[in-house]
């Protein structure tokens, strides 16, 4: 290499002069001085890794890569284990005999000491012995010295919980990266940190929530369940669960669809819930009549046309024919909802969503959610759907901030996983305060007047709105499947926390008299995660 530069120099371009020799010099010296540079470098690196190999070995300690992930408690959620395979490459072997006996020994259900002497005599390159094997088995070898025989080292991934926080946690692949959950969002940190990185959710909340909502599944052989819990005033989430889930250790062994994580990713028509959100807006404008609901309500078209017919009167008892604005709420009466919806100004019902962010993908700390579903036109029709629910699709994470917002005071908080000392409420203000208390005195009568009922607890008031919607498959309703959810905040007076539970397309069952409405399933699931729950959260 260094021939070819004296050569150029020699030849100066055939015409170069005294002028040329001189350049191709001062080109020549800055070619050698760092080539040098180059070998000097690629040595220091050489060496470098020899010596990192070497402090490996002595302890291991320079390999654990990926910081710990815990819950709130310090329960450790996610962690690196250091293990190690054990290999065989018998054209290294100088004692055939010391090491087959010692493969007998270690594994002596999977060789026999005929299988050891035929593996290390096979003439093959490299063997695996042993994957994962246990530290007393590494050890032995270890000790043992045996030219041939080794350790891998390697690190893995371990979930102690294991499904209980999967969507949640998340997993890594085969090089370590964050592919999911908090594993993926947090990558950064969790490559360059140490120090855990601690969750502001509790697993001993987290089991409770998975226990129940398995067993609502089972009970009313429900398609799937969702639940979560969120602090009012800090935003953070102490618990979400999303049922199918999978296991992050072994993700083979599950449908790659139970990786979705509902509460994020899937949009529905989420029911009378949005019935907290109609009696906002008819507070806001100042709407204080009673309304006829003994007959069912006839939504005309601008040409005063029948459009739709709201026949919900008989799934209630209203005490008389004309009732309040805040009895629709606590009745759940969709006729009395639709005519308090056509009665607000125009525009109202679309700037109301749009100021609780129903219009727009949740651009989360944990992840985006998907796109809702509004309506394309707001008519009649619309506007009187709406009010209940229907012709308007979400996520349940869209459900619970906006629940949230209605009942906290009036501020919007957007969600967090991390750890949050409590302080003053941060967030934006979309609801006056005299407002959000209305709504909580309501939503305390139907948890201890109507539909509500089945979640009470003794020892604290809870408030809550139940929701039952028929579930729109390929465009069209199916009368046979059902949404139904609970949201609800507690203590009622002064929210700390606010809960969503949703069951995906839950049974009549022989105990619910063959109902499947939510006061008969998501509303004593609600009841039972909260009996559990509450002396852990106000320990």
């Amino acid at each position: 290499m260094f021939e070819v530069g004296r050569d150029v120099c020699r030849q100066r371009f055939a015409r170069g002069g005294d002028g040329g020799r001189g350049r191709m010099r001062f080109i020549h010296c800055v070619f050698v001085i760092a080539f040098g540079l180059f070998i000097a470098r690629t040595l220091q690196l050489g060496i470098q890794g020899t010596d990192r190999s070497r402090r490996a070995a002595a302890d291991g300690a320079w390999m654990v890569s990926r910081a710990d992930i815990v819950d709130r408690n310090g329960d450790i959620l996610a962690k690196n284990i250091m293990s190690g395979h054990i290999t065989l490459r018998p054209g290294q072997v100088r004692d055939v005999d010391a090491v087959a006996n010692l493969i007998h020994e270690l594994f002596p259900y999977e060789y026999t000491l005929a299988d050891a002497i035929k593996l290390v005599n096979s003439g093959r390159r490299f063997v695996y012995v042993k994957k994962y094997a246990s530290d007393s088995v590494r050890d032995a070898v270890k000790k043992a010295k045996l030219t041939g025989l080794e350790i891998e080292d390697i690190q893995t991934r371990r979930y102690p919980k294991r499904r209980l926080f999967s969507h949640i946690v998340g997993y890594v692949n085969v090089d370590g990266r964050g592919m999911d959950g908090a594993e993926k969002i947090f990558d950064d940190y969790l490559r360059e940190n140490s120090d855990p990185l601690r969750l502001s959710l509790d697993a001993r909340v987290q089991s409770v929530f998975y226990e129940q909502l398995s067993a609502a599944i089972t009970k009313y052989q429900a398609k799937g369940a969702m639940g979560m819990l969120m602090n009012s005033r800090t935003g953070e989430m102490v618990a979400m669960v999303s049922l199918p889930d999978f296991d992050p250790e072994n993700r083979g062994a599950d449908p790659v669809s139970n990786r979705t994580f509902m509460p994020m990713r899937g949009v529905f028509e989420m029911g009378s819930i949005f019935k907290i959100f109609n009696t906002a807006m008819a507070f806001e404008n100042g709407i204080s009549k009673e309304y006829y609901v003994a007959a069912p309500y006839k939504v005309l078209d601008k040409f005063g046309r029948t459009a739709a017919r709201i026949s919900d009167v008989r799934s209630f008892k209203p005490p008389r024919p004309s009732i309040s604005v805040e009895e629709i709420m606590l009745h759940s009466c969709n006729a009395g909802s639709a005519q308090i919806a056509l009665d607000l100004p125009d525009g109202a019902q679309k700037e109301f969503f749009e100021r609780i962010h129903m219009n727009e993908p949740l651009n989360l700390e944990f992840g985006k959610t998907e796109r809702t579903l509004m309506p394309i036109k707001w008519g009649p029709v619309e506007k009187a759907t709406v009010s209940f629910g229907h012709g308007i699709s979400v996520t349940p994470m869209h459900l619970l901030l906006a629940v949230n917002a209605m009942t906290n005071g009036g501020i919007y908080i957007y969600p967090t996983l991390q750890k949050r000392t409590v302080g003053a409420v941060s967030g934006t203000r979309v609801l006056a305060p005299e407002i959000s208390a209305r709504l909580r005195g309501i939503m305390v009568r139907i948890a201890e007047e109507t539909s509500g009922k089945k979640a009470r607890v003794a020892g604290i008031q809870i408030g809550g709105k139940t929701a039952t919607a028929e579930k729109r498959i390929n465009g069209k309703i199916d009368r046979t499947k059902n949404l139904t959810a609970f949201a609800g905040i507690f203590p009622a007076a002064a929210p700390q926390y606010t809960i969503l539970v949703v069951l995906d397309e839950p049974k009549g069952t022989a105990e619910t008299y063959g109902l499947r409405t939510a006061a008969w399933n998501a509303v004593p699931t609600t009841g039972k995660i909260l009996d559990s729950i509450l002396p852990l959260l106000f320990e």
